[in-house]
């Protein structure tokens, strides 16, 4: 497999982890956008979050909950992002948390300035959206 996650975790690829757990490991982000960009991922190759088994996706998260604390010591707040899939913007096929230290001079924005508007739903698909989301 051409994963350079996966090269990072078999050793393949040098990188400076700063916690392992049984199935994810993070580490410096080694194209950062901020100093103290951190990635956290599943040792297991999996593209999409909801691939991953609920043990994988526990440990993953769980693991994020105890760096983001670190994290969020170097400017006080922190970015949580998930790029679920291609057109999501993920870049490498495999899931990845990034953890970017933020403050007000680092000329990132919030979500909303992602996307050029906002959408404007009526009620029926809202409550189409709604019955189509809603866990059962």
């Amino acid at each position: 497999m051409d994963c350079i996650f996966c090269k990072i975790i078999s050793g393949e690829i040098k990188s400076k982890f700063l916690k392992e757990t049984n199935h994810s490991v993070s580490f410096l982000d080694a194209f950062p956008l901020t100093e103290g960009h951190v990635l956290v991922i599943p040792k297991k190759h999996h593209e999409k979050i909801q691939d991953m088994s609920n043990e994988e996706n526990s440990d993953l998260f769980s693991l994020v909950h105890s760096m983001v604390a670190n994290v969020d010591r170097i400017t006080g707040s922190t970015l949580i992002a998930i790029h679920n899939g291609k057109d999501a913007g993920q870049e490498i096929p495999h899931v990845h948390v990034h953890l970017v230290p933020r403050s007000k001079n680092d000329s990132a924005g919030p979500i909303h300035s992602m996307f050029d508007s906002t959408k404007t739903l009526s009620e029926s698909e809202t409550n189409e959206l709604f019955d189509k989301l809603k866990i059962q």
